[in-house]
C-alpha cells in the first residue's frame, strides 16, 4: 500500500471573467434580456484569470501540511479542487483515502431547524452515516457547549454558539484525509485552542491533515512541512519554519503603513473601503510612543442590509514581530455603541489600542469583515504596519520589557 495520501501533478485552474452566470429562473432570462439591451448587445469582453499554474506536490499519510499565501494566492480554490467541488482546467489531483472538508464552518446550517436536527443534517452533508451520527452526537454536543440549548432553533443563537455547534461537528468526521480552510479564523480564544488540540489530536492518530491559515503561530505548532502559494503558482515546499521565515521576509517589503484605500469587490454585501492609524492630533502616523493610545480609523460600505437574523461585524487583529497573533477585538464586543448599520450607506468605526499595552517593537495589523457566525467576506493581511517606540523610562529608572504585551495592571499597597 502507498504512503502518499494526496498527490497533486500539474493541476491548473483556469476562469474566464465576464461570462454571465447559467440562468434558471424566469425573472434572471429578463435581468439578463434587459441587461443585453442596454449594452446594445455588445458581448461582454472575456478575460482569463488563472487561479492555478501548474502546481504539483504530494503528501504522505499522517502528515500534516500547511498551505500558506496572501490573500488570492489561489489556497481555496487548490483546496476545493481536493474536495471535489470544482474541476481543474489542467493536470490531475488523486486522493487515496476517505477525505472530509471544512471549506466553511456550518455550511448546510438551516436557521429554522433546532441545533440537534442541523447536527444530523450538517453531519450527512459532511459525509457521516446517520448511526455514526448518533454514536457521536453526545461528544459533539459536549465539545460544543450548548447541552442547555440544543433543541433550540439556530437562528436564535448566539454568533459564538453557532460557531462551536458547526465546527463539533466538522472535528467529528473521522476521514484518514481532513481538509481545513481558515477555519480557526472565527470563535473566541478560549476555543481556538480547543480546536487547535482537536486538530493536534487527528494529526496524533495517524491521519493526513491539509489546511490552511494566516496564523503563523498554528502553522508551525500543528504542520511538518508548508506550501506557499503566490500568484496561482507553488513557490516554496519545504519544512515549515524554512518556508515561514522566507514568506514573512516578504511581506516586510512595501508594507502599507499610516493609511490605505482597499478595493471591496462589488458582490459583497459589506465591506472597508479604507484605514488609517492616527496619532494623538489625529493625523495618518505609523510611529507612535508607547505611552499613546493607537487609534485605529475604518471607512465602510454597506450595499446589502442584513437578514433579520444576521449581523455584520469587524474584527482587527494584532501580530507581532514574528507574525503570531497577539490579540483579536470585534466591534461587536460593545455592539450597543459600535454596531454596523444595516441601511445601505457609508459608515465609520474607530478602534482605541490602549495605552502602554504594548510593548515597544513593530506590528501589523489585519482586517476581518463578516456575517457574525457565518462568513467572511472580506480579509485583508497585512492591512497596516505600525512601531511602537518607548517614549520615557518606566519609574525613570528600568525599560525592559518582559512577554508580548504589558496591560497596566492595578497595584495597591496594603495594611499588613
Amino acid at each position: 500500500m502507498s504512503d502518499i495520501a494526496l498527490r497533486v501533478h500539474g493541476v491548473s485552474k483556469r476562469y474566464l471573467l465576464g461570462v454571465p452566470p447559467p440562468t434558471t429562473l424566469l425573472r434572471e432570462h429578463a435581468a439578463l434580456w434587459a441587461r443585453r439591451m442596454l449594452q446594445r448587445r455588445r458581448a461582454p469582453a472575456l478575460t482569463e484569470f488563472w487561479a492555478l499554474r501548474d502546481v504539483s506536490f504530494d503528501v504522505r499519510r499522517g502528515e500534516v501540511v500547511s498551505l500558506i499565501g496572501r490573500n488570492g494566492a489561489g489556497k481555496s480554490t487548490l483546496l476545493k479542487i481536493l474536495s471535489r467541488i470544482i474541476e481543474p482546467t489542467k493536470g490531475r489531483a488523486e486522493i487515496h483515502g476517505r477525505i472530509g472538508s471544512m471549506l466553511e464552518v456550518g455550511t448546510g446550517f438551516h436557521p429554522e431547524l433546532s441545533g440537534r436536527e442541523n447536527v444530523y443534517l450538517n453531519g450527512a452533508i459532511l459525509g457521516m452515516r446517520r448511526w455514526d451520527i448518533a454514536r457521536r452526537f453526545d461528544e459533539i454536543v459536549a465539545f460544543a457547549e450548548i447541552e442547555r440549548f440544543i433543541d433550540v432553533p439556530v437562528k436564535r443563537y448566539s454568533s459564538g454558539m453557532y460557531i462551536r455547534l458547526a465546527f463539533a461537528i466538522a472535528a467529528h468526521v473521522e476521514p484518514e484525509i481532513l481538509i481545513l480552510d481558515e477555519v480557526l479564523a472565527v470563535g473566541d480564544a478560549a476555543f481556538q485552542r480547543k480546536c487547535l488540540g482537536k486538530i493536534g489530536s487527528v494529526a496524533r492518530d495517524g491521519r493526513t491533515v491539509l489546511f490552511v491559515s494566516h496564523d503563523m503561530n498554528a502553522v508551525t505548532t500543528l504542520s511538518q512541512r508548508a506550501l506557499w502559494l503566490a500568484d496561482g503558482c507553488l513557490v516554496d515546499n519545504a519544512p515549515v519554519r524554512d518556508v515561514v521565515g522566507r514568506y514573512l521576509a516578504t511581506l516586510a517589503v512595501d508594507m502599507p503603513r499610516g493609511e490605505r484605500v482597499l478595493a471591496v469587490p462589488d458582490d459583497v454585501p459589506v465591506g472597508i473601503t479604507a484605514a488609517r492609524t492616527l496619532g494623538p492630533g489625529l493625523e495618518p502616523v505609523d510611529v507612535l510612543p508607547r505611552s499613546s493610545a493607537v487609534l485605529v480609523m475604518l471607512d465602510g460600505h454597506v450595499r446589502r442590509p442584513p437578514r433579520d437574523d444576521e449581523e455584520y461585524f469587524v474584527a482587527l487583529d494584532v501580530h507581532g514581530a514574528d507574525d503570531g497573533r497577539l490579540f483579536r477585538t470585534h466591534n461587536v464586543e460593545q455592539r450597543w455603541f459600535a454596531a454596523v448599520p444595516r441601511e445601505p450607506g457609508a459608515f465609520r468605526l474607530s478602534c482605541t489600542i490602549p495605552a502602554e499595552l504594548l510593548i515597544p517593537g513593530r506590528y501589523r495589523l489585519g482586517l476581518i469583515v463578516g456575517i457574525a457566525g457565518r462568513q467572511h467576506v472580506q480579509e485583508v493581511y497585512p492591512l497596516l504596519e505600525i512601531d511602537v517606540v518607548q517614549d520615557r523610562l518606566v519609574a525613570n529608572v528600568w525599560s525592559g520589557h518582559v512577554g508580548v504585551v504589558t496591560p497596566r495592571c492595578e497595584w495597591k499597597l496594603m495594611d499588613a
